[in-house]
């Protein structure tokens, strides 16, 4: 079966669905819309499901026998209390590994986001991926019932869960004590938040993510690795204005444009995925934790 990618979508069903996943469409909505965009015996609901993720083949087996892998949990004072989440580590690292937290979109810790932090354990790394839905039950196993889900998060105690995650890391008794942030879409925005609040952090990498108001960019002091996707019109707009924070504080930073793709190309359980600019930025960013997490 050959596999759909961006470009077998009309560019106005992709800007919609867009808007469905962060939340400025209804599912309703999505299929009223999308309708008029559903030809040749395809309906509204198909282009919704083709496009929606799929978690049948993770690249990296949750059984790897080159990984331990638990679930633990940490306290959050200032959060929710208490923080869960997917723990990965190498099985036969000859020393203290760096820890890197796998920050999810705003689904909370599915499948894909589990496969992910995998493939940074592979790396050599500690990888720890909270689920920001702990609170609220965790991820309910769908899409579409973990975007309601996260709708219902108090944010401010979110963001203290993922501050706590990145303490707890630096104190885990496995790992070096060095700490790195890769994050996707929100995962992206939270890690550009992150280094805002902690200026111990070695390295943030956010993908497509929303950026810190410019006030708060003074306070970075965390070397950043920027990627996003060049059809992405809603990240890119924040964008002038972040990159005049950044050249304003001095703080160290790189930024990547990926042409042609769109928001979402590293997510490999969906059309949006682009595998020549994901495989791009997976090997800048690992080169990026090499370098900073040494």
């Amino acid at each position: 079966m050959t596999r759909l990618t961006a470009d077998d979508f009309d560019p106005e069903v992709l800007k919609l669905f867009d808007g469905y996943v962060h939340g400025q469409l209804s599912r309703r909505d999505f299929l009223a819309r999308a309708g008029r965009y559903a030809v040749g015996g395809t309906t509204a609901a198909t282009l919704l499901a083709q496009l929606s993720p799929s978690f049948a083949a993770p690249l990296v087996a949750p059984k790897d026998p080159r990984l331990k892998t638990s679930y633990q949990e940490f306290p959050s004072p200032q959060g929710y209390g208490k923080l869960r989440g997917y723990l990965v580590m190498p099985a036969n690292a000859q020393r203290k590994p760096p820890a890197i937290l796998v920050v999810h979109e705003n689904r909370g810790l599915n499948p894909h986001i589990e496969d992910i932090a995998r493939r940074v354990a592979l790396e050599g790394y500690i990888a720890f991926a909270p689920d920001a839905l702990f609170p609220l039950g965790g991820y309910p196993g769908d899409e579409d019932s973990a975007r309601a889900l996260f709708a219902k998060l108090d944010q401010a105690k979110t963001r203290a869960d993922f501050v706590a995650a990145v303490q707890a890391l630096e104190k885990l008794p496995q790992a070096s004590g060095k700490v790195g942030v890769v994050g996707f879409c929100f995962g992206g925005g939270i890690a550009n938040y992150l280094a805002t609040q902690l200026p111990e952090l070695a390295a943030a990498v956010p993908f497509y993510g929303a950026q810190p108001p410019a006030a708060e960019v003074a306070k970075i002091r965390t070397p950043l690795m920027i990627h996003d996707a060049g059809k992405d019109e809603r990240i890119l707009a924040g964008w002038p204005a972040y990159e005049e924070a950044l050249k304003e504080n001095k703080v160290p930073y790189q930024h990547f444009t990926y042409p042609g793709v769109e928001h979402g190309f590293n997510n490999d359980t969906t059309p949006r995925y682009d595998e020549a600019a994901a495989k791009l930025a997976w090997g800048r960013t690992m080169g990026f934790f090499k370098e900073k997490l040494a």
